[in-house]
């Protein structure tokens, strides 16, 4: 029932969507749905809900071996990119939210960049990463992240380049900055 949603949100939208159409597609009763959710929008936060473990869960089974935050970052960015090739209506699900209840929306990035500044907090704490505010950096990686994501995996699909390279690219920006010596 919950991939058939999924599939009728990635394909027809939210709105377009009917319990109905659902059930259809899952072929199963319409009482059996109300037995798992209250409703389309229940069944729509517990997509959000779910995406935000997944992809958190993806990358920290990567980043596990790292030995330094910058490690971390360049895996957990490839990470990134592999999941959402793999499971591309995850941004048109999460996005549309945005549409459907702003509240959506803000609680799954705050959700995420919370846990980002903690981490990115304790790297700061060891001298890893710059002491600069941590929530703004970690809103700045996650912005990277998901345009960069929307750029090699969404607006190029046929584009074959290496997650490898457009990685090392972002992180040697990262590392270097994008400022030369000003005056």
């Amino acid at each position: 029932m919950v991939r058939a949603a999924e599939d009728l949100f990635y394909e027809k939208g939210y709105h377009a969507t009917s319990i109905i159409d659902i059930t259809n597609e899952a072929d199963i009763a319409l009482g059996t749905f109300y037995i798992y959710f209250k409703d389309k929008y229940s069944l729509y936060k517990y997509l959000l809900l779910s995406y935000s473990h997944e992809i958190r869960k993806a990358i920290a089974v990567d980043i596990k071996p790292s030995h330094t935050r910058f490690e971390a970052e360049k895996i957990g960015l490839k990470a990134f990119l592999h999941f959402i090739r793999k499971n591309k209506h995850v941004y048109n699900i999460i996005w549309e939210s945005l549409y459907i209840d702003k509240t959506l929306f803000v609680d799954y990035y705050e959700s995420f960049a919370d846990r980002y500044a903690q981490a990115l907090k304790k790297a700061q704490g060891e001298g890893e990463v710059v002491n600069v505010d941590p929530v703004i950096l970690s809103y700045l990686l996650m912005g990277v992240s998901n345009f960069i994501g929307l750029k090699y995996v969404m607006f190029d699909e046929d584009n074959e380049e290496e997650f490898d390279t457009v990685v090392d690219k972002v992180m040697e920006i990262l590392r270097a900055g994008m400022f030369l010596h000003t005056k």
